[in-house]
């Protein structure tokens, strides 16, 4: 998992499933291939020509769900979210069974701190590919900041089934157990994991199974020779891990300072700071 935005497909193949399932004569072939030529375009860092692109794409045919859907997956790359979720709102208009709209809408949704939403969404895309369920983790956190903590629970379970050796799904599970039965229970039910490579995470992992500690984290963050963005990575994780396991706890003042330094002194730019921004804009929230 890494925690990274999952790549269900490649725009390449995202696009020739598209041709596939769209293809048509006459002008909805200029269409595919406007797309397509915007597809190779962003993925050669053109990214304004690919906008241009699929702006053309959808002035050729205003109400082409595959367009909207396209120049949003463009949007959401470069994190113009409102942008995005307004393509993707237009794509599952003319389209309401585009799973991949789900998806994707379902990211920015949580990206804005639109939590059942989000969570809504991604569920609409499981009813649309169940397949794609184990590869799921984004439900699972916008399950947990939902509250559907068993719902979550389930889904990192079935995550476990194919990334077995990735700390943060074992977390993740773990803080789902413990809001809904206990952080006992969420230690016995800890989900195994022998080696995650990345830096600190066995140690995080100690931490949630009781045998760790905050300072143990902190040292392995900075150990060695990091270079400055893998050592702000490093730290980022471990102030944010830190920080959800002193919350489920309920050390309030220890939370609130590690969840603050993850996401204000050293946020990252993927999905995971964004979840650690979320997080933060709750904890805001409380103390009003």
């Amino acid at each position: 998992m890494a925690m990274k935005i999952l790549p269900l497909f490649s725009f390449p193949l995202y696009l020739a499933v598209f041709v596939l399932a769209f293809a048509a004569k006459g002008a909805e072939v200029s269409v595919d291939e406007l797309l397509e030529q915007a597809g190779v375009s962003f993925a050669k860092g053109m990214k304004e020509n690919a906008i241009e692109l699929a702006n053309n794409a959808i002035e050729a045919e205003p109400k082409n769900a595959k367009a909207y859907y396209v120049r949003g997956r463009f949007y959401a790359e470069m994190r113009q979210v409102q942008k995005a979720m307004s393509d993707f709102n237009r794509a599952l208009l003319f389209n309401p069974s585009l799973a991949l709209a789900y998806y994707h809408r379902g990211a920015e949704n949580f990206i804005l701190g639109h939590i059942k939403e989000s969570a809504g969404d991604f569920d609409r895309f499981l009813d649309l590919a169940p397949d794609q369920a184990p590869k799921l983790w984004q439900r699972g956190i916008a399950l947990y900041y939902a509250g559907r903590y068993e719902d979550g629970r389930r889904q990192f379970e079935l995550h476990q089934t194919v990334n077995r050796n990735d700390v943060e799904n074992a977390v993740w599970h773990f803080l789902c157990v413990a809001r809904s039965s206990g952080i006992d229970k969420s230690r016995a039910s800890l989900l195994k994991v022998e080696n995650d490579p990345r830096v600190p995470m066995m140690q995080i992992y100690a931490l949630y199974a009781g045998r760790g500690s905050a300072e143990e984290v902190m040292k392995a963050a900075t150990a060695g020779k990091p270079s400055p963005s893998e050592l702000n990575e490093r730290t980022f994780y471990a102030h944010f891990y830190l920080g959800l396991y002193f919350d489920v706890a309920g050390n309030e003042k220890m939370a609130r300072e590690h969840i603050f330094q993850a996401a204000d002194l050293f946020k990252v730019d993927s999905y995971m700071g964004d979840v650690a921004s979320i997080h933060a804009a709750l904890l805001r929230q409380q103390s009003h």
